[in-house]
C-alpha cells in the first residue's frame, strides 16, 4: 500500500494560496493587473482595450481596491470632470512576476503559431526577462520534481 502523501495530515482552511485565488482567481480579475502592469490605467481605455463589460470591469477594479492591489488616482482633462486611474501599490507591484510567470507558460503553450503577442524585456538592456525559481540558498531546483512542501509555521493538523 502506498505512503499517503504528508499534506494529507494538514488542514487547507488557512491556505494562502486559496485565499491569494479568492481574489485574484476570476479571469477578469488578472486582466485588470495585466492592463494596469502594460501602463493601461482608465477605466474607458480598459474598457474599450478588453471588451469587458462595464459592471465586471467597476467590480473588478473596486476588489483589487479594497484588497489594496490597486489605489485610485484622481486626474482631470482640461474642461472635464474629475476621474480615476488605477495605479499599483507595492502589494500590486508584487504581482507582476506572477504575471509573467502566467504569460511564460501562456506563450509555452497557447501562443498562436506566429508567437506571442507580447514580450517582456528588462528596461535597463532590452533583454527578455525570464521567471525562475531559487531556494532561500540560493540553488535553482532542476525542475518541478525537485520542489517539495512541508509543514509551515502556520500549519493547522486537519480537523483542527
Amino acid at each position: 500500500m502506498a505512503t499517503p502523501p504528508a499534506a494529507l495530515a494538514f488542514s487547507t482552511d488557512n491556505c494562502t494560496i486559496g485565499r491569494a485565488m479568492a481574489v485574484l482567481g476570476e479571469r477578469w480579475t488578472f486582466v485588470v493587473v495585466r492592463e494596469v502592469a502594460n501602463g493601461i490605467r482608465r477605466f474607458d481605455d480598459m474598457r474599450r482595450h478588453t471588451g469587458m463589460p462595464r459592471q465586471v470591469l467597476t467590480d473588478r477594479l473596486a476588489l483589487l481596491v479594497e484588497h489594496d492591489i490597486l489605489r485610485r488616482v484622481a486626474y482631470r482633462e482640461e474642461g472635464q470632470r474629475e476621474r480615476h486611474e488605477y495605479r499599483f501599490t507595492d502589494k500590486g507591484f508584487e504581482l507582476v512576476p506572477v504575471m509573467l510567470a502566467v504569460a511564460e507558460w501562456g506563450d509555452r503553450y497557447y501562443a498562436d503559431d506566429d508567437g506571442p503577442p507580447v514580450e517582456f524585456a528588462h528596461r535597463g538592456c532590452g533583454a527578455p526577462v525570464e521567471v525562475f525559481v531559487r531556494c532561500a540558498e540560493g540553488h535553482e531546483p532542476a525542475g518541478p520534481r525537485d520542489v517539495v512542501s512541508r509543514p509551515g509555521p502556520g500549519i493547522k493538523p486537519f480537523g483542527a
